[in-house]
């Protein structure tokens, strides 16, 4: 079985001002730099409204529909925008996760990328910022626990910003455990070591600025990884922002592609031990275009890897 690359061409109609870092382009360059590679490439459907009510509030959802415009960009958060294809970007970029943790898990993939737009994981309970307008990661985790019937999931996010919303999300889920590492002090402004959840279910690893790959690479060994293995989990979702890369002109940590390809590969074979190789990973930030499609694509070759 190979990897599965799920993705939509309608995660390109969610467009955003120009100059603004969330752009069309970085879904155009990730998809060109995976198009060698050897993958099972499906189309990522729409989520339903059921399925996002397991995250989210009806009137949340109604909001955001009744806010979407036919023409022009509106802006629904101070850098969060909206324009006439978003909403269905926001769906399939949710459906995806979806799709993939059925593929996973239903044995049709030994693992899988999602490569969507908008991201998802800071997106909170009632609220679209950061990009983001619905907890994708954090949609899939419920999904594998209550459809699937899962005992436990894990979600391990490495992108340079805290995911607040996914842990808002699971933040009361004592059967996920979520790993968050991010640059402190950085926007949100979350992500602090004493937020550690409901049932001690978040680990939070705040990162100095300036920090490079070495640091990153000894705080996950000496701190993440025995987490994550003494937690067992059925799967392992990723929330995979690349935007802890050095060329990012988001944030300050100076990680390489090659710190991006070593994390992957760990986080698999962790997933090896621990739940027969089962891994989503979900596109998140990264905004130097070039960068991004690098990383991206080492990441995804770590995926292949694993299942050879």
């Amino acid at each position: 079985m190979k990897t599965a690359l799920v993705t939509h061409a309608d995660c390109l109609l969610h467009v955003t001002p120009p100059g603004h870092p969330e752009q069309v382009a970085r879904l155009e360059h990730i998809l060109h730099a995976l198009a060698p590679l050897d993958l099972h490439r499906v189309g990522a459907p729409m989520a339903g409204d059921d399925d996002l009510l397991r995250v989210h509030p009806k009137e949340y959802i109604e909001g955001l529909r009744n806010a979407l415009p036919n023409t022009g960009i509106i802006q629904v958060d101070g850098d969060t925008d909206m324009s006439a294809g978003s909403l269905d970007a926001a769906y399939r970029a949710a459906g995806g996760v979806l799709k993939a943790v059925d593929m996973v898990l239903g044995g049709e993939a030994p693992n899988a990328f999602v490569a969507v737009r908008p991201p998802g994981h800071h997106a909170e309970t009632s609220t679209a910022m950061g990009f983001c307008f619905f907890g994708n990661v954090a949609l899939g985790a419920k999904h594998a626990l209550d459809f699937h019937g899962l005992k436990r999931v894990a979600v391990v996010d490495f992108d340079v910003h805290h995911g607040n919303g996914t842990q808002d999300l699971l933040y009361d889920e004592k059967r996920a455990l979520v790993i968050t590492s991010q640059q402190m002090p950085l926007w949100p402004g979350t992500g602090e070591a004493s937020e550690t959840g409901a049932y001690d279910n978040i680990l939070n690893v705040p990162l100095p600025p300036e920090s490079d790959g070495a640091v990153m690479r000894r705080i996950y060994s000496e701190t993440v990884f025995p987490r994550l293995r003494d937690f067992k989990p059925d799967l392992i979702l990723i929330s995979a922002g690349f935007d802890a890369h050095t060329d990012d002109p988001l944030a300050q940590l100076n990680w390489t592609t090659e710190d991006f390809a070593w994390l992957t590969g760990q986080l698999c074979d962790i997933a090896d031990q621990t739940c027969h190789g089962r891994v989503v990973s979900t596109l998140e930030g990264g905004y130097d275009l070039s960068a991004l499609a690098q990383s991206a694509k080492a990441h995804v070759e770590q995926l292949i890897e694993a299942v050879k």
